[in-house]
């Protein structure tokens, strides 16, 4: 029984922690729409900046409650300031766009602020004080406790408290509410939106800093705080419900109080735990424990994307060109090149892979690598176990990560929005999990290994050949089945599934198999880059692989066929460019992404074909 209260415990303070951070992340969202993937780098900044006001004190006040408890506060009062800044000078830019491009553009904030942080502070981690009046333990019904840990218990209802009375009790509160409920109806009021979302902003920010300037007695400050806290920061939110902070309190409550006894009863489950959490509940409530779905949008409805038409000239021959060059010049190359070449290729069919299911199907994915994932593993199983040639191996790549993408796009294709894009990041989480700890199948962390070409193309030239026809042809393949009636039956649920379903198109199923196709083609990526490395890994199945194919298509954009393609070349080469030329890639590539984004909102693609659209004219 000692143990179980202090596991309870533990759980209350770890979940009072993450309910600051969420609670910044439910009121940003609720009011903008925003996904702020950025909001791990305010809570990381609060953390830097409150180890360097409480460390950097004049003699008289270090180690004093004044000097620590004013450095807390202030740091979370900086990181406000400095999100109210990136709101006033980037996302305020980007209001209408659609959610995954305001993602797009607080990933690239994540990126410039890794790198402001590592040229600030350094690469090691940092160890803060001690909080002064709250060191050692007290007695709790005869249990020894650390002090700072009951604290911290205390702290995330005080916060749920006096966020309540703002929003209930402040006419701020108020037009922040009517805001989240339905902002349409708040502009026609005529209050004026962009004061308002700059607010709420520093608001959330200030909270997010508070949370990681209150970790200091408790943990390391160091450069990977931002995306360790953001996942489960998200999960708490869509859990919780969009926009509701009783709920994103109730769901931190749940999972803190998981993860503490999970730890005792399954320690090897607390890896995917919270991911677990939240495919049961988005099953079964849709919009999570206390959210309800947003007002419809009044006034005009948005246009349709208008339907696929023929490729710009300048696209079509710059593809030629490409293409030809891609069959005459590797001979000429060396190994490394070619290699690369090998890679690009693997890439453009992933991307073209997840952009069959965000623009012609209208769903997002945050864990499509779960489907490349399954395919390296359906084919490196076969070769370790059953010494399969690579001919069955790439043919079963496909198999296996259409299979999952059946199991997995079942429940997923019947959400929308936010909530399905983190549904299908639950499900990728879980399959990595399996990844990883499945020890005796796996391999686990150590991988698979071994996993080579057959005799005839064991050469990195045939290889190449090979990717490069297996890649095009499923490239070519997708953009086949979008000009098909099946492509239009999946572009019509899109646009609007009640139309669809009054015409009989049945759109749960053209989804479901959408969702399926999509996967089976990065399977097929998957298999094949796992022969081009000649081993597997869990990091295949990572978020990480997951955000680079939606970046390549998002900077591709999402309106045009061509966009992956486009998209995939242009990230890779300028992250493969930037690696190998900079220290601070991240910073100069956060920084790309952040004007492609302002000036190019429809990507690389959809800015060639307005300008040769514009020229026709």
């Amino acid at each position: 029984m000692e143990d179980l209260l202090i596991q309870a415990l533990n759980g209350l303070a770890s979940a009072s922690s993450l309910f600051l951070v969420a609670s910044g992340l439910t009121v940003i969202f609720g009011v903008s729409r925003i996904v702020n993937f950025a909001h791990g780098s305010f809570y990381m900044l609060g953390a830097y900046l409150g180890w360097t006001l409480v460390t950097r004190l004049p003699e008289g006040l270090t180690g004093t409650p004044l000097g620590f408890w004013g450095g807390v506060l202030l740091a979370a009062l900086i990181t406000g300031l400095i999100g109210m800044v990136v709101e006033m000078l980037l996302l305020r830019r980007i209001y209408g766009s659609p959610e995954l491009f305001q993602l797009l553009a607080t990933f690239g904030v994540v990126l410039v602020v890794q790198d402001l942080a590592l040229m600030a502070w350094g690469p090691q981690d940092l160890l803060g004080p001690r909080a002064p009046l709250l060191r050692g333990s007290t007695d709790l019904l005869g249990l020894r406790f650390p002090r700072y840990e009951l604290f911290l218990i205390c702290v995330g209802p005080v916060v749920l408290g006096l966020l309540w009375l703002l929003f209930h009790r402040t006419r701020w509160g108020r037009l922040v509410r009517a805001a989240t409920q339905d902002r349409e109806m708040v502009s026609a009021l005529g209050i004026d939106q962009r004061r308002l979302f700059t607010g709420v902003f520093f608001l959330g920010s200030l909270l997010a800093g508070l949370g990681g300037a209150l970790q200091l007695p408790r943990e390391s400050v160091n450069l990977h705080m931002d995306l360790a806290i953001i996942t489960e920061a998200f999960v708490v939110v869509v859990v919780g419900g969009l926009g509701s902070l009783g709920g994103a309190f109730l769901a931190a409550l749940l999972i803190g109080e998981l993860h503490a006894f999970g730890i005792l009863i399954l320690p090897k489950i607390t890896l995917v735990l919270v991911f677990l959490v939240m495919a049961v509940v988005l099953v079964v409530r849709p919009h999570g424990l206390l959210g309800r779905a947003s007002a419809p949008v009044r006034g005009a409805a948005a246009a349709p994307d208008p339907p696929v038409g023929p490729t710009p000239r300048p696209l079509v021959i710059a593809g030629f060109a490409a293409l030809a060059l891609l069959i005459v010049v590797p001979p000429f190359l060396r190994d490394y090149e070619v290699s690369i070449l090998v890679d690009l290729a693997v890439f453009v069919l992933f991307a073209a892979s997840l952009h069959f299911i965000m623009g012609p199907g209208g769903m997002a994915s945050f864990g499509h690598a779960a489907y490349f994932g399954a395919g390296a593993y359906g084919a490196a199983l076969l070769v370790k176990h059953l010494a399969a040639p690579m001919g069955l191996g790439l043919a079963a790549a496909p198999l296996a990560a259409g299979l999952l993408g059946l199991a997995f796009g079942w429940f997923c294709v019947r959400l929308s929005g936010v909530y399905a894009a983190m549904l299908t990041l639950a499900f990728a989480q879980i399959a990595w999990s399996v990844a990883f700890q499945w020890v005796e199948v796996t391999g686990g962390d150590n991988g698979i290994l071994g996993v080579w070409p057959a005799a005839w193309a064991n050469t990195k030239l045939a290889y190449f050949y090979l990717t490069l026809a297996l890649c095009l042809g499923g490239t070519l393949l997708l953009r086949r089945v979008v000009r098909a009636p099946f492509g239009m039956a999946l572009r019509a649920q899109r646009d609007s599934t009640l139309r669809a379903e009054a015409i009989g198109i049945d759109g749960f199923r053209i989804r479901w198999l959408a969702f399926a196709l999509a996967a089976a083609m990065a399977g097929i990526a998957g298999g094949l880059f796992a022969y081009a490395k000649g081993s597997v890994f869990p990091t295949y199945l990572a978020i990480s692989r997951s955000v680079d194919a939606l970046l390549m298509v998002l900077l591709g954009g999402v309106q045009t066929l061509s966009g992956p393609i486009l998209g995939a070349i242009g990230f890779a080469g300028m992250q493969e460019q930037l690696m190998r030329a900079s220290d601070l890639w991240r910073l100069i590539m956060g920084g790309v992404i952040i004007a492609l984004v302002l000036f190019f909102p429809q990507g690389l693609a959809g800015a060639v074909r307005r300008l040769w659209e514009g020229r026709r004219v």
